[in-house]
């Protein structure tokens, strides 16, 4: 039996000692042999089921999951501890120093007029932490984990807010146009038909973006549509 006092509630010292008893010695076999790689994608299904929680707008939902969440924050924060390179407090030190350095507006002399400006100056002040001094530099520093379309849909942001892509109806529509039959053509000849089909997809990304839709959502729900018409022919 492990040294441990059961309470009616719990608080986020409790959370970090109930992980090392799991992690420690005569804890759980299981959570002694994961690793970062081991459990990364159950990180990011606990992220989208936090999602799902907020999209379903149910506090009890996303109060659970988010203690999912955060239970994966403490588990590895748990291993990089035993491996003496940094544990939990580390992490909050390392959010907070970042959240009062890109918030001058807040915690020093800076005047913004209004919550564009803040989104500019954390940009800026991100550029300059990060040592981003190219434009090619800050469009590769988006995540490549990310969901294909909303790494798109980022990188399209950062270049037109760089000048690099117009951000027009027109161009975007003649930009899918000529995606499009790049498209027909590289299936016709069955050569570079991969990055054609890229092109296409990253063409459509550039239109939702410009009516200021998610295409995450869109895909998922003509993908629901398609499910549903699946369902009325009693397939």
């Amino acid at each position: 039996m492990i040294d441990f006092v059961y309470k009616s509630s719990y608080d986020v010292s409790d959370l970090r000692q109930i992980v090392k008893l799991l992690r420690g010695e005569g804890g759980c076999p299981w959570d002694r042999e994961q690793t970062h790689e081991s459990i990364r994608r159950e990180f990011i299904e606990e992220v989208y089921e936090a999602v799902e929680a907020i999209d379903e707008k149910s506090p009890e939902h996303l109060r659970e999951e988010l203690g999912d969440v955060l239970l994966q924050v403490v588990f590895h924060a748990d291993m990089e501890e035993d491996a003496g390179r940094f544990d939990l407090d580390g992490v909050a030190d390392g959010v907070c120093k970042k959240l009062i350095l890109r918030h001058p507006h807040v915690f020093g002399d800076v005047t913004v007029a209004d919550s564009a400006q803040v989104l500019q100056n954390w940009d800026q002040i991100k550029r300059a932490e990060k040592h981003r001094d190219t434009l090619a530099a800050d469009l590769d520093s988006v995540a490549k984990s990310l969901p294909a379309l909303w790494r798109a849909e980022k990188i399209q942001k950062k270049a037109i807010k760089a000048g690099v892509l117009e951000n027009g109806t027109e161009e975007a529509l003649a930009a899918a146009e000529t995606a499009l039959e790049n498209a027909r053509l590289a299936l016709t000849r069955e050569d570079g038909e991969e990055k054609a089909l890229g092109e296409l997809l990253f063409a459509c990304v550039r239109l939702a973006r410009l009516r200021k839709l998610d295409p995450e959502a869109l895909l998922n729900a003509a993908s629901d549509d398609f499910i549903a018409g699946v369902a009325r022919q009693g397939l």
